[in-house]
Order: C-alpha cells, then sequence, then structure tokens
C-alpha cells in the first residue's frame, strides 16, 4: 500500500512538473508579441526594466484587480480545505481540483492582461517586495521544519512548540500571496529569467493547489521547490551580471543552507550526506580559488541572513500569538 501510495503521488506531481513546463512554454510564445513594448532605460539594481514609461489608471487597475482575485479565491479555497477537508488523501480531493483549476484561470487571465495592459504590480511597489515575499517563504519553511530536520546540521533552534505550530497552520495563506504577489509583480516576459521565474511560479502555485493530498507532503518534491531558489538565482545573477557576477554568492549560498539543513530531512544516510558536504567544499574552494578567496565570505552571507530572519520571524510570531491570548483573555 505504500508504494501505492508513493506512486500515486509522484503521478500527481509529474503531471504538474509537465503542466508547469508547458504553461511555461506558452509564456515564452506570446511573450513574442511584447518585443515591440517601449520601455525605459535601465536605472541599476533597484530599478524594474519591465514597466510602462507612462501607466494609466487602466493599467494599474487590471494588474491588481487581478492580484486580489487570484489571491481571495486562493485563501478562500485553503480556508475551505482546513474547515471541511480536514483529512490527506493519496490522489486528489474536489478542492485541488478546483484550486488547480481557479489557478489555470488567473495564469490565463494575467495573460491576456500582459497582452492588453502589460503592466505589472512593479509599476507601484518595489522590486525587493518580490524578492523579499520568496525570502519570507523560504525562511517560513526553516522554522517550521525545525523540530523535524533541524535548522543546523540537525541541530534544532529552542522555538515553542506554539511557534511552530502557528507557522504550520496557517503556511498555506503566508506561501499563497508569496506566490501570487510574485506571479502578479511580473508582466508575462518571455526573457530567460522570466522565464525561469514563472516556472517556479508555477510549481509553487501546484503546491498551493495539493492542500490535504500525499503529494503536497512528499519530502523529495518539496525539497526540490526548496532549491528551485538556488537554481533561478543563480541563472538570473549569470544572465545580470555575466560569469564575473555575483552568482557565485546565489549558488554556494542557497547551496549552503541545503547541506547544512535542507538534505537532512529526506532520509539520506550519513555517509550521503558527508560525500555531498564535502563535494560542496571542494567545489567553493575551488570557484574561490579563481574568483578569489578574499571573497570568500559570499558563502555564508544567505545562510547567515536566512537563520537570523529565522530568529526574528519566531519573535514576531511568539509577540503575535502572546498579545492574541492577552486580548482574548
Amino acid at each position: 500500500m505504500l508504494n501505492d501510495v508513493r506512486r500515486s503521488s509522484r503521478g500527481v506531481l509529474v503531471w504538474g512538473v509537465a503542466a508547469s513546463a508547458l504553461l511555461t512554454g506558452l509564456v515564452w510564445l506570446l511573450g513574442q508579441r511584447l518585443h515591440g513594448v517601449e520601455l525605459l532605460p535601465d536605472r541599476g539594481a533597484s530599478w524594474y526594466y519591465w514597466k510602462l514609461p507612462d501607466p494609466t489608471s487602466w493599467t494599474r487597475a487590471s494588474a491588481w484587480l487581478g492580484y486580489a482575485a487570484h489571491q481571495l479565491v486562493s485563501w478562500w479555497l485553503i480556508h475551505f480545505a482546513q474547515t471541511r477537508v480536514r483529512r490527506y488523501t493519496d490522489g486528489l480531493h474536489r478542492i485541488n481540483v478546483i484550486a488547480l483549476a481557479a489557478n489555470g484561470g488567473f495564469i490565463a487571465l494575467h495573460a491576456v492582461q500582459t497582452q492588453l495592459f502589460y503592466d505589472g504590480l512593479a509599476q507601484d511597489v518595489s522590486i525587493f517586495s518580490s524578492q523579499g515575499s520568496v525570502v519570507l517563504l523560504l525562511v517560513w519553511v526553516l522554522l517550521m521544519e525545525n523540530r523535524r530536520r533541524g535548522l543546523v546540521l540537525t541541530w534544532s533552534a529552542p522555538i515553542s512548540a506554539q511557534v511552530v505550530s502557528f507557522a504550520r497552520r496557517y503556511h498555506g495563506y503566508l506561501f499563497s500571496w508569496a506566490a501570487i504577489y510574485t506571479f502578479w509583480y511580473h508582466p508575462m516576459e518571455s526573457t530567460s529569467g522570466h522565464l525561469i521565474g514563472f516556472f517556479y511560479m508555477f510549481l509553487l502555485l501546484v503546491q498551493s493547489s495539493l492542500m490535504f493530498s500525499r503529494a503536497h507532503t512528499n519530502r523529495w518534491w518539496t525539497l526540490t521547490l526548496e532549491l528551485m531558489v538556488a537554481i533561478h538565482g543563480t541563472l538570473v545573477a549569470v544572465m545580470n551580471s555575466g560569469p564575473d557576477g555575483v552568482w557565485p554568492m546565489f549558488l554556494f549560498g542557497f547551496v549552503a543552507i541545503f547541506v547544512l539543513t535542507q538534505m537532512h530531512g529526506v532520509g539520506l544516510s550519513a555517509r550521503t550526506r558527508w560525500w555531498i558536504g564535502g563535494t560542496f567544499v571542494v567545489a567553493a574552494l575551488a570557484v574561490y580559488s579563481w574568483r578569489g578567496l578574499d571573497r570568500i565570505d559570499e558563502v555564508v552571507r544567505i545562510p547567515l541572513i536566512e537563520y537570523l530572519l529565522v530568529g526574528v520571524l519566531a519573535l514576531l510570531i511568539w509577540a503575535g500569538v502572546r498579545a492574541a491570548a492577552l486580548v482574548r483573555s
């Protein structure tokens, strides 16, 4: 029976990945019609290039109303599943099918909106808000999984069970916001960076749609979603700044989190984990011998930021839970 469950879970995920790849291909195809859109010159790292020079109330409303509708529908579906379903199944619940269809419909809506109005949410909010939403998602996962796989080399941070319980209960709402906000932040352009990002967002939307199915908790699947940020961040850095840019910081920074935390939650043997850790160290030393060992501190920047944010997030959740308890009493 366990093998049947695993096959069922893998089948759902295979179809999800295939659909995400197909949708990414359609984004590329439709993006060919956007080459004539005139944009302002690039102004640096804090400037988002893909937005109209002269936005109108219609271009703004099309993005914000589409985002708001997508977000509210997603949150309602999660709430319905938590209050009406509340049990895991090997296949799909009806609510999963509805969620997949709803996300598909809003993906189609955003494609039409891009063709007609172009602008995403980027016209009105900082590029750092989009990047920050994904970072918050990744940090939330580290906190939520702290007791199961530890935070650093299987060591679990002293985070209260109440905080972890809150993070687990409400993670769907946060993850849905991070994925949908980032999805509507960008127009459906066909650059390599956009295509990689949209493929990642489609996978996250699939995951969001699979609540209370065994596929949703498949550890190799969730690990893959966490690791996708390393691939996306590295490739986008290479595209933006070339081979001499900051891509090693993203590659080795996110892979360091994998070595320190993520690989300890999928049942790998101790010997395999030692091999992975050793390979990581050798690869980092090799790259920074060429890049300059004086810059090897780049490897620890992203892990330090994320682990620090885990502590900050835990404190904020604890304070919020305590405040809510005081109000109720």
